[in-house]
């Protein structure tokens, strides 16, 4: 009892941290920009002044990417932790075994059917997107269950390496693909799949927000379970649990969290990875902690991530997918180098 009030406690005071450290970024980000606002103005411009160009700049262009930014980092860095937990793997993340590819290339084989990526900015891809990479998302999560199955069950290990190969074929298909289209979708393409929060608008972050608001507090009602996938099979067999059951609820629980997150941001990989790791790092390895402090870990993580990119080679910008490469890369060295 001491001990879980302990990890309670520590759990309450790196939330709070977090959530503080989310408002200043928040803050920040508001304000970053090629028009700079004054901390005045934007507290007229929130409470009702009509300040002009600065209240649409804050309104209908900075604050939506934020708050993508947040949702996207969050759903990311859940759909992450549930796939480590399935995988019993550290490493294991949405774009490293290739559900992200997978909803990648169902969006772009979308966007070279139908009217090249004038459909991006269509009022038909607000509800056709989400549905459009979620499905790529599934097929790819039923190849990889499917591939990965034996004799009616799964290792994390296969698991993994069925992954990691069908993300190759996926983002191999991808870029055939890509070099059959125009050289000016080609390259609208090329910066979606490398990571580009470009669903800037109010209807996005609301179709985002709804399958985030579903999904994750499903996958918290779901930490039991997760513990649970931690422990020897036939331990966890002989306490009443049907393991396959709960292993595929939770991998659908995952699709449909990256799917969604990808089709407003793209291929933004390694989030996935890095969020759950330093959550289990800080709190322990319990995911009634380690998924809100991943959430939280994520939507900072992506925040930061995408001001670095809209700052770093301004007045261009720079997708938000490769700065996270360059955080991610080398952390995901690290672990392996770390891994026994």
């Amino acid at each position: 009892m001491e001990k879980y009030l302990k990890d309670r406690h520590r759990f309450s005071i790196l939330a709070a941290v977090l959530l503080i450290l989310l408002v200043i970024l928040f803050t920040v980000s508001l304000n970053t920009g090629a028009m700079k606002i004054p901390l005045s103005q934007m507290l007229s411009a929130f409470f009702g002044s009509d300040t002009g160009n600065q209240r649409i700049t804050l309104f209908e262009f900075r604050l939506p990417r934020i708050v993508l930014s947040i949702l996207i980092g969050a759903g990311m860095s859940v759909s992450g932790a549930i796939l480590q937990s399935v995988s019993k793997n550290p490493l294991a993340d949405p774009g490293i075994i290739g559900i992200n590819a997978g909803a990648g290339f169902a969006v772009v084989l979308y966007i070279f059917f139908f009217n090249g990526t004038s459909f991006l900015a269509g009022t038909l891809s607000i509800f056709v997107m989400p549905f459009t990479a979620l499905a790529g998302a599934c097929l790819a999560a039923i190849l990889i269950y499917g591939i990965a199955r034996t004799n009616g069950s799964i290792t994390p290990a296969r698991l993994i390496l069925t992954g990691i190969g069908l993300n190759a074929a996926f983002s191999a298909g991808t870029t055939v693909l890509q070099m059959k289209m125009d050289p000016q979708d080609f390259t609208k393409t090329l910066t979606w799949i490398s990571g580009s929060i470009w669903a800037t608008n109010w209807d996005y972050v609301r179709i985002t927000f709804i399958w985030l608001i579903v999904l994750i507090p499903l996958a918290i009602y779901k930490v039991r379970y997760m513990n649970l996938m931690h422990l020897d099979e036939s331990i966890v067999v002989g306490l009443g649990v049907s393991l396959e059951k709960e292993r595929m609820k939770l991998l659908i629980m995952a699709v449909g969290l990256a799917g969604s997150c990808v089709a407003v941001g793209g291929g933004v990989t390694f989030l996935g990875l890095i969020a759950p790791h330093i959550a289990r790092r800080l709190t322990g390895p319990n995911y009634e902690y380690v998924l809100p402090l991943a959430a939280l870990l994520g939507a900072c993580i992506l925040l930061l991530s995408d001001t670095v990119a809209r700052v770093i080679i301004a007045p261009m910008e720079l997708p938000v997918g490769i700065v996270l490469s360059i955080l991610g890369a080398p952390y995901f060295i690290y672990l392996l180098m770390r891994m026994k």
